[in-house]
């Protein structure tokens, strides 16, 4: 899987690096821009608009991010290689040897390490940005049709397995567009109302944000 990986420069979104970085480090932040993720083109990252307050916020996210994917790939290295032409059984062996694995190493880990208490309100309030545009109820309906899931009774919590029996939601274009750029190791995912940020090799559930859709 070293092939799909994405540099660490890419964790976020290039408008949320936190100011000060050394030079040759992280990439120059592009300005934010005020456009609306509802008429920007699908492919175009939307990043903003943000305050310096906000981007610091979304930066402390940074770190947290490259610390867990730091943590993925030392142990999925570790684990046998599965063969060229491995059968389903064994890329679930694999999958849930990654899973007890990871959450052996995050065994104290708690919502906020990831999503800190510093970038949750902001990706709250991108998120009521997206959804407050002209299509945002139709965006929101069809999340909802996708999963309505009760988190509460689904037991979401840090560091467990997401559900076998739970279809994953899709994103929309927008909200993808809007949010910090993660790498292919993690997603986002709505659960009822709830923003997930889930480890998409080991179907670990690596952090969330409660009620993050607008009302």
């Amino acid at each position: 899987m070293s092939g799909m990986r994405i540099g660490i420069a890419s964790l976020v979104a290039a408008a949320i690096l936190a100011p000060g970085a050394c030079a040759g480090d992280e990439p120059d932040a592009p300005p934010a821009t005020s456009k609306s993720p509802a008429t920007a083109p699908p492919t175009e990252r939307v990043v903003g608009p943000l305050t310096p307050a906000d981007a610091q916020a979304l930066a402390t996210m940074n770190d947290r991010i490259r610390e867990y994917v730091d943590l993925h790939i030392k142990i999925e290295q570790s684990l046998p290689k599965l063969p060229l032409e491995a059968t389903p059984e064994q890329i679930d062996q694999n999958q849930r040897a990654l899973e007890k694995l990871i959450r052996e190493a995050r065994a104290k880990a708690k919502p906020g390490d990831i999503f800190t208490p510093e970038a949750r309100p902001v990706i709250k309030r991108l998120l009521i940005n997206v959804f407050g545009g002209p299509d945002g109820k139709e965006l929101k309906a069809s999340i909802m049709d996708e999963n309505p899931v009760d988190p509460v009774t689904m037991k979401i919590t840090v560091n467990s397995r997401y559900p076998d029996s739970v279809p994953l939601t899709s994103i929309p274009p927008q909200v993808l567009q809007t949010l910090p750029e993660l790498t292919e190791d993690l997603e986002y995912r709505f659960v009822g109302d709830w923003l997930i940020l889930l480890d998409a090799h080991a179907h670990v559930i690596a952090d969330f944000i409660q009620d993050a859709l607008p009302k």
